[in-house]
């Protein structure tokens, strides 16, 4: 076999593909002969099928088979060994005639179009600035997140007024528009949280009120809406539309939140016997804990705002033509030109981002050993074991579940890419010049969401 690659240009080139008899011909004859031992036809003993009638009947098409194998591995070792870095895979060249003759097999040429990697230089030092904001804990958030704690631990009590967080039970009645009730009309028990009821003005005619007072409510008005205003009232979100915007609210029950103490039992709760003895500990404890689940958070953003410089500022030439075509003729299902064309834009956004990060890889020497991705999977599943409280098994049987996991393919590259995003947030860190900027918290959501 003979393989010529013939440069177009930066970014595309054509790999000619020679296959001669020899190439092929013993593994044809092999499998059309171990046809004829199986071929039952007709006329003729098992195992004694002409070989003539076995190549007219199926030759054409185990000579395709074969040389589409040829073809495929010829391809593949000239790629390896000439260390080509290709975009998607081999596609034959658009129009282009086999040269050979399937009804006189001899020398066959077949031409393939491969997109070339592109040549690319990723600006990434310490003279680049990035801002790592931070969540700034303060008295607030903490006694925040310590009521939070105290409200999990907590227990409800009936009351005698309606509280800004109180949960108040009621029947919903469903009104005419002259407010009498509406006959065959939705009637149901339910609860309001008054922590979400966001409309000031209900909110007001709520709080004070009492066991047996009546109110008229809009229902999406003390609900979140859709799916959440649905269940409130015991119909079908789809039967929203069609319903009244006056209800009846009579109140049958409120119960508030009485918190919990702070003791030991609650710090033994938390933290585990002995670890947090007052007060004053717990809000170092919290303020630390808060500190460190905002990290993660943290580096998001950070890698957030070098993905949108780097992919802003590093010129990434694809060949598109190519990509459009092998993306039709890889898809799973029919797809026609005006549906690649739609989502191209989004899927070259990605691929830049897939080969700019393998350059940053690549050039700097970051790998992901597989001892290190099966202890990055025990990990995880430790995690997935504390979430239902349980403990974790023993290492060996830990290992060979992780092993497991990695073997389905799509959790494997799922957690290949948490790693890769782990490790590139980690050089980056350790790269770029980070100014720390602390963010109120309501401050930090907003830049988080964007």
């Amino acid at each position: 076999m003979n393989v010529i690659r013939e440069d177009i240009d930066a970014l595309n080139a054509l790999l000619k593909v020679e296959v001669k008899p020899e190439d092929y011909q013993d593994k044809v004859s092999k499998t059309l002969n171990d046809y004829r031992k199986k071929a039952n036809l007709p006329g003729f003993r098992p195992g004694h099928v002409p070989l003539g009638l076995i190549k007219k009947q199926y030759g054409p098409s185990v000579l395709a088979d074969e040389l589409n194998k040829v073809v495929n591995q010829s391809l593949q070792k000239f790629l390896s060994e000439n260390q080509v870095e290709i975009l998607g895979n081999p596609i034959p060249k658009e129009d282009e005639e086999v040269k050979g003759d399937f009804a006189k097999p001899e020398t066959f040429e077949f031409t393939y179009q491969i997109g070339l990697v592109p040549n690319i230089k990723v600006a990434l030092s310490a003279k680049n600035k990035f801002d790592y904001v931070k969540v700034k804990v303060d008295k607030k958030l903490i006694d925040k997140q310590i009521e939070d704690l105290r409200r999990r631990y907590g227990k409800l009590i009936s009351s005698e007024e309606v509280g800004e967080s109180d949960m108040v039970l009621g029947q919903f009645v469903e009104l005419n528009d002259d407010d009498s009730i509406k006959e065959g009309g939705i009637m149901h028990s339910s609860t309001v949280s008054m922590e979400f009821v966001e409309d000031k003005k209900v909110k007001k005619e709520l709080l004070g009120k009492s066991v047996t007072d009546k109110i008229i409510v809009d229902p999406f008005k003390v609900s979140k809406g859709g799916a959440d205003t649905a269940a409130m009232l015991g119909v079908k979100e789809e039967e929203l539309e069609n319903i009244s915007k006056r209800f009846q609210m009579t109140i049958n029950e409120i119960k508030s939140m009485e918190l919990a103490e702070l003791n030991d039992e609650l710090f033994d709760k938390l933290f585990g016997t002995g670890n947090v003895k007052d007060e004053k500990t717990l809000r170092e404890r919290v303020k630390a804990d808060l500190e460190g689940m905002f990290i993660n958070d943290s580096d998001k953003m950070l890698t957030r705002d070098v993905y949108d410089q780097l992919i802003e500022k590093t010129e990434v030439n694809l060949p598109d033509e190519f990509l459009k075509r092998w993306i039709k003729l890889s898809n799973e299902k029919p797809i026609t030109e005006e549906q690649i064309d739609a989502d191209y834009e989004n899927y070259a956004k990605s691929l830049k981002w897939q080969l700019i990060q393998g350059n940053i890889f690549k050039t700097n020497d970051i790998k992901l050993e597989q001892n290190e991705v099966i202890e990055f999977t025990k990990g995880l599943l430790v995690n997935n074991y504390a979430q239902y409280g349980m403990p974790a098994p023993e290492d060996k049987e830990l290992t060979a579940s992780a092993m497991q996991v990695l073997q389905n393919r799509d959790e494997s590259n799922r957690i290949y890419d948490m790693m890769a995003e782990q490790r590139f947030t980690e050089f980056i860190k350790d790269t770029v010049k980070l100014n720390d900027k602390e963010v109120s918290y309501d401050e930090f959501v907003k830049l988080a969401s964007k």
